[in-house]
C-alpha cells in the first residue's frame, strides 16, 4: 500500500442512510455516516434529500474533496478521513483519540503539539497502530478543560 502525505480520495459511492463509501489512493476503504451531520452544519441540509445525497463524486485526478457540483458543497478529503478514523476505530481508546482531534478540527501537528507529542506518534494513535495510553486520554480531557477555560476568560 502507497502512503499519503494527505488523505486523497480516488472513489467515493453514496450508500443508503447517508453514508458514503470512500475508496482513498493509499488503498484504504472506509464506510463514514454523515447522518448525524446535518444539524452539526446547516449546509449540508440539501443533502438530506437523498436523490441529492446520491451525487456524491470525486473529481477525476484530483482526489481532494467529494462534491456535490450542482449544490455548490464540497468535504475535504482530510475531513473525511479523519471521520472515517474516528467512526471505524478498532477500539474505545482510540475513538476517543480520533474523535477528540476531528472535534476540535487539529491537524497533526496541532494535536501533537496540545499533547507534547510527535505527529508520528499521534498519527498511530489515530489509526490504531499504537495503543493510545490511559494518560493521554486523560490529557484530551486537560486539554478540553484548558480550552474551555480560555474561551470564559
Amino acid at each position: 500500500m502507497a502512503t499519503m502525505r494527505r488523505p486523497r480520495l480516488q472513489a467515493v459511492e453514496a450508500l443508503p442512510e447517508y453514508r458514503l463509501k470512500l475508496t482513498f489512493i493509499d488503498g484504504g476503504i472506509f464506510t463514514v455516516s454523515l447522518a448525524d451531520a446535518f444539524d452539526k452544519f446547516p449546509g449540508l441540509k440539501p443533502l438530506q434529500a437523498v436523490e441529492e445525497f446520491s451525487k456524491a463524486e470525486v473529481i477525476e485526478g484530483e482526489g481532494w474533496t467529494v462534491e456535490w457540483p450542482e449544490l455548490d458543497i464540497q468535504i475535504g478529503a482530510d475531513t473525511l478521513w479523519l471521520d472515517a478514523q474516528a467512526q471505524n476505530a478498532p477500539n474505545e481508546a482510540t475513538r476517543l483519540f480520533t474523535g477528540w482531534r476531528e472535534r476540535h478540527g487539529l491537524s497533526l501537528a496541532q494535536a501533537a503539539n496540545a499533547l507534547g507529542l510527535t505527529p508520528r506518534t499521534v498519527s498511530a494513535y489515530g489509526s490504531g497502530a499504537r495503543q493510545v495510553p490511559r494518560a493521554v486520554l486523560l490529557a484530551l480531557k486537560g486539554w478540553e478543560a484548558e480550552q474551555a477555560e480560555q474561551r470564559q476568560n
